[in-house]
C-alpha cells in the first residue's frame, strides 16, 4: 500500500519557524492491471484483460486439439479415441483458435505492413496463416500434402497470448497519471453568492466568482484571497516542505489545501487556464518524449521477418528449378512455420514477468519494461529532497541550553508545554522529549496550554510559565538570544534549520533545531550509487541554505535548490543536454513532469498518485537504497534478455536452413514435425534461463555500498 499526501492537521503560521515540513499520510493507489495501453507500439487498442481472457480460452481450446491432432499423436505414438467426427475436432476448434485467439497477431500483422515497419505481429502472422492454409489444405486432401499442423498453430497462438499478456502486465498507462493530476480538484465549490453559500460543481466556476474554501478543504480554482488568512499546504504543486501563510490579496492555487482557517477567494483561472492543468500539459508532453524505444524483441522480429520470407522464396524457387514442386510445397510452408519460433515470443516477455515479480519481492513496482532496460545505462540519479532522502517531516535535531540548564530539563519543558498543540513542530518535540531517558524521566505535565498565532505555545510546567516559539515571540516578549547559545543558534539559522527559543519565566532558557531529518539509508544509498560510477544529484524547492546543508550531509555531487515545478522539468532536460542518461526519484505532484521526462522516472512509496503514475518504477516503501537493487534487475535482466535472443534467433538461424533442406543432398531433412519439436526444445530453453533471474536477491538491507565498481554491481549478489 502507497502512502500519499494527506489534507488534514492543524498548521500555525510559518513565521513561527523557519521551517517545518508538514506531513500527514493518506492511502494511495497502485496500478490497475486492465489499463489501456496507448504508447507501446503493436500493443496499441489492446488491454492486458484482452490478452488475459483469449489466452484463457485458446489454452481450452488447444488441450483437444493436441490430443486429436494426427501429427501429435505420432509423435507421441498413442492412438486418440475415435469417434462420428472426432476427426473434425482439431480443425474445427483450431480454427475457432486462430479466428479468436490469432485476431490480435493478425490485425498487428496488417498494422506493421500499412506502416512498412514489419515486427513480431507480422512474423506470427505469417507464421500462424501459413499453418491454418496448410492445414486446411492436408484436412481436405487437397494437393496430396501432408502439413497437418492444427497442433502447431494451437500451440504457437496459446504461447504467443501468454506472451503479451505477461509482456503488457508490466507496462504503464499515461492516461493515469492525468487522471491523478485531475483527481486533486474537488468535484464541488462554496461558492458565494447574494444569497449566502450554495454549493456548485467546480466545472461551473468562472473568473470573477467568489469561492469559501473551508478549514481542510481543496482550493477548487486559481484565485486571490479576498477575505481571512490560512496556511496552504502547497507540497502537492511547489515541492516547498513547510506550510505558506496566505492572506488578502495573495494567491491561491488549485489542488493546494487551506490547513488551519477558512477563506474567501475570487477565482482568477479556471479549467485548462490553472496552475494544476500546465503541469498536466507538462506530464503529457514528457511522457511521449520518452515513449518512443522499441523493444529488444520488436528489433530481433522485424529482422526475422525479412530473413524467413526471403527464405521461403528462395527455398520454393530452389525445389521448383530441381523438379520437385511437391517438395518445394512442404519445404516452403515448413520455413514459413517455424520461422516464427515460440522462444522469440517469450525471450522478453518472461524476463520482464520475472523481473517484475523479483522486484514486487524487493517493493519495487515495476510499470514500464523500458524503465528497467534503461536502468542499467544510468549516469546520475536525481532524488527529490523532502519525503524521499529526507522523512519528510521536522525532527528534532539538536538542543542547545544555557549554563546551568541540562538539556534534558529543556527538552522536558518543551515537550510538555507543547504536548496539547497538534502542529507538526509540536509532535516533533513532544516526540523528542519522550525518546530522551533524561527529559522523559522528569515526566512534566503542562496546564493552561494556549497558542498564539504566529508565535507560539504557552502553557504552566512543573510551576513555570513556559514558552516556545519563534523569532516573533522573542520581539513580542523584547528579548533576545542569550550570548552563550548565540553563536550556536546563529549557525543553526545559516543552515536553513527551524529553530524554537524555549522561555521559562520570562527568560530563554534555551533553544531547539528542527530539520526535515535525513534517512539513514540514504547514507549509504548515495555512497553505493558514487562507489558505482553513478552521479548522485539532489532538486527541491526548499531555500539554498536548507538544501546545501542536507548535500554537504549526504555528499551528493550537485544540488539544486529554490526549482519550481516547471523548473524541476527543465532540471532534467538540462541534465539530459549534458550528455547523461538521469533517473530521477520524486514523490509529489510537482515531481511527475520530471520523473516522466527523465530515461527513468522512479516514485517513491511516501509520495502522490500522480508521482507513481507518471513514473516507471515505484519503490513502495521510502528506501532509496531500492533504487540500487533496480541496477541490479537491470543490468542482470538486460544480460537474459540478450541471451534469450541470441538463442532464439540463433536456433531460427540453424533451422530454417535446414528445413528449406540444404542439406538434402547429404540426405538431412528437417521434417515439419521435428522442426515443430525443436521449436518447442527452444522455448524450453529460453524458459529456463530466464528462470535464474529468480537466483537474485534485491532486498535493499542486502544491497551493500563496499560494491566498488560497476563490473562488481553487475554481479548478483549472493543468495540467502
Amino acid at each position: 500500500m502507497f502512502a500519499g499526501i494527506g489534507e488534514g492537521g492543524t498548521i500555525m503560521d510559518r513565521n513561527r519557524f523557519t521551517e517545518a515540513p508538514p506531513m500527514a499520510e493518506h492511502e494511495g493507489h497502485g496500478v490497475d492491471e486492465d489499463h489501456q495501453v496507448h504508447s507501446q507500439g503493436e500493443h496499441a487498442g489492446h488491454s492486458t484483460a484482452m490478452f488475459r481472457q483469449r489466452f484463457r480460452v485458446s489454452l481450452a481450446l488447444a488441450v483437444p486439439v493436441l490430443a486429436f491432432s494426427p501429427m501429435f499423436t505420432m509423435l507421441l505414438r498413442y492412438m486418440p479415441p475415435e469417434f462420428p467426427g472426432s476427426a473434425w475436432i482439431a480443425p474445427i476448434l483450431g480454427t475457432v483458435i486462430f479466428v479468436y485467439g490469432g485476431a490480435p497477431f493478425l490485425k498487428g500483422g496488417v498494422s506493421e505492413l500499412k506502416s512498412r515497419q514489419p515486427g513480431m505481429m507480422l512474423l506470427i502472422a505469417m507464421a500462424i496463416s501459413v499453418a491454418f492454409a496448410a492445414s486446411w489444405v492436408t484436412t481436405l486432401g487437397l494437393g496430396g500434402f501432408d502439413l497437418d499442423f492444427w497442433w502447431e498453430l494451437a500451440l504457437l497462438i496459446v504461447i504467443m497470448l501468454l506472451g503479451h499478456w505477461m509482456e503488457m502486465r508490466a507496462l504503464g498507462s499515461a492516461a493515469g497519471a492525468l487522471d491523478a493530476l485531475a483527481a486533486l480538484l474537488p468535484d464541488e465549490a462554496d461558492k458565494v453568492t447574494d444569497a449566502g453559500v450554495e454549493t456548485v460543481p467546480v466545472d461551473s466556476l468562472v473568473t470573477g466568482d467568489v469561492v469559501l474554501v473551508r478549514s481542510g478543504a481543496r482550493v477548487p480554482a486559481d484565485g486571490q484571497i479576498i477575505d481571512g488568512a490560512a496556511e496552504f499546504d502547497e507540497s502537492m504543486i511547489t515541492g516547498e516542505s513547510r506550510t505558506v501563510s496566505r492572506s488578502i490579496g495573495e494567491a491561491v492555487v488549485a489542488g493546494t489545501v487551506a490547513t488551519d482557517n477558512a477563506v474567501r477567494m475570487q477565482v482568477t483561472a479556471v479549467g485548462s487556464e490553472t496552475t494544476l492543468a500546465g503541469i498536466q500539459r507538462l506530464v503529457a508532453e514528457a511522457q511521449a518524449s520518452s515513449s518512443k524505444a522499441q523493444a529488444l524483441a520488436d528489433r530481433a522480429a522485424a529482422l526475422l521477418f525479412y530473413f524467413a520470407l526471403g527464405a521461403g522464396i528462395l527455398t520454393f524457387l530452389a525445389w521448383m528449378l530441381l523438379g520437385s514442386p511437391d517438395d518445394a510445397v512442404i519445404r516452403t510452408v515448413t520455413v514459413l512455420v517455424i520461422a516464427c519460433p515460440h522462444a522469440l515470443g517469450l525471450a522478453i516477455p518472461l524476463v520482464i514477468a520475472i523481473s517484475t515479480e523479483r522486484a514486487a519481492r524487493a517493493g519495487v513496482l515495476i510499470k514500464n519494461r523500458m524503465a528497467l532496460e534503461r536502468m542499467r545505462t544510468v549516469d546520475v540519479v536525481l532524488f527529490d529532497k523532502t519525503g524521499t532522502l529526507t522523512e519528510g517531516r521536522p525532527a528534532v535535531t539538536a538542543t542547545t541550553a544555557v549554563d546551568g540548564v541540562p538539556d534534558a530539563e529543556l527538552l522536558a519543558l518543551a515537550g510538555a508545554a507543547e504536548a496539547d498543540s497538534e502542529h507538526p513542530v509540536a509532535r516533533a518535540i513532544v516526540s523528542a522529549a519522550q525518546a530522551d531517558p533524561a527529559a522523559a524521566g522528569r515526566a512534566y505535565t503542562g496546564t493552561g496550554f494556549s497558542s498564539m498565532t504566529g508565535r507560539g505555545v504557552r502553557a504552566t510546567v512543573h510551576g513555570h510559565d513556559v514558552a516556545v516559539g519563534g523569532p516573533n515571540m522573542l520581539r513580542e516578549l523584547g528579548l533576545d538570544t542569550p550570548a552563550d547559545i548565540g553563536d550556536t543558534v546563529q549557525a543553526w539559522v545559516d543552515r536553513g534549520a527551524s529553530v524554537l527559543h524555549v522561555i521559562s519565566d520570562g527568560a530563554v532558557i534555551g533553544a531547539v533545531r528542527l530539520e526535515d531529518k535525513v534517512r539513514e539509508e540514504s547514507r549509504s544509498a548515495v555512497k553505493a550509487l558514487q562507489s558505482r560510477g553513478v552521479k548522485v544529484a539532489m532538486i527541491t524547492g526548499d531555500a539554498r541554505q536548507v538544501a546545501d546543508a542536507v548535500g554537504a550531509d549526504l555528499g551528493i555531487d550537485e544540488v539544486f535548490a529554490d526549482v519550481l515545478p516547471q523548473d524541476k522539468d527543465s532540471k532534467v532536460a538540462e541534465l539530459q543536454a549534458r550528455g547523461l542518461a538521469v533517473a530521477m526519484v520524486g514523490d509529489g505532484v510537482n515531481d511527475a513532469p520530471a520523473l516522466a521526462r527523465a530515461e527513468v522516472g522512479i516514485a517513491i512509496g511516501a509520495g502522490t498518485d500522480v508521482a507513481m503514475e507518471s513514473a516507471g518504477v515505484v519503490l513502495a516503501g521510502n528506501d532509496p537504497r531500492s533504487v540500487l537493487a533496480m541496477i541490479d534487475l537491470s543490468r542482470a535482466s538486460y544480460r537474459k534478455m540478450i541471451q534469450n535472443l541470441i538463442w532464439a534467433t540463433g536456433y531460427n538461424v540453424l533451422a530454417v536452413p535446414l528445413a528449406a533442406g540444404v542439406l538434402a543432398f547429404a540426405g538431412i531433412l528437417l521434417s515439419p514435425a521435428a522442426g515443430a519439436v525443436l521449436m518447442s526444445v527452444s522455448t524450453i530453453v529460453v524458459a529456463l534461463n530466464a528462470q535464474l533471474l529468480r537466483r537474485i536477491d534485491l532486498r535493499p538491507e542486502q544491497i551493500g555500498a563496499d560494491r566498488t565498481s560497476p563490473e562488481a554491481a553487475d554481479t548478483p549478489p549472493a543468495r540467502t
